[in-house]
């Protein structure tokens, strides 16, 4: 499978908000940069697949819509919309940031990852 379709598989799962789906697509030796509104953030493991447990109490749905990917090599850019279904509101559909990443991809798995946000 190559780096994009990892990456757009990665998307189109429920991973951000799954714990358990999420594992699946990291690497062991993960880090995520991420810079957000609110600074600078450096995940591992465990951090990634915390902040998806937290997810998961708060939103029941998850959808990410990619308007731009591009691969070179083990490299892949996604720009996209991150939308969510909350538990109290389960019908509304609401944007909850846009997000432009860069992931390295070994062992086809999510292994280094920068990333830049933006709440709506």
């Amino acid at each position: 499978m190559s780096a994009k379709q990892i990456v757009q598989d990665f998307y189109k799962s429920d991973a951000l908000i799954n714990a358990t789906i999420l594992d699946i697509y990291l690497h062991p030796e993960v880090i995520l940069e991420w810079n957000s509104t609110k600074g600078f953030i450096k995940m591992d493991r465990k951090g990634l697949l915390d902040i998806a447990t937290e997810l998961s109490k708060a939103y029941i749905r998850s959808k990410v819509r990619i308007s731009h990917i591009l691969e070179e090599g083990n490299l892949v850019s996604v720009r996209y919309s991150h939308y969510i279904k909350t538990i109290e509101n389960p019908r509304e559909e609401m944007l909850l940031a846009h997000f432009i990443v860069i992931w390295e991809i070994k062992d086809d798995k999510l292994f280094r990852g920068y990333q830049m946000s933006q709440l709506s």
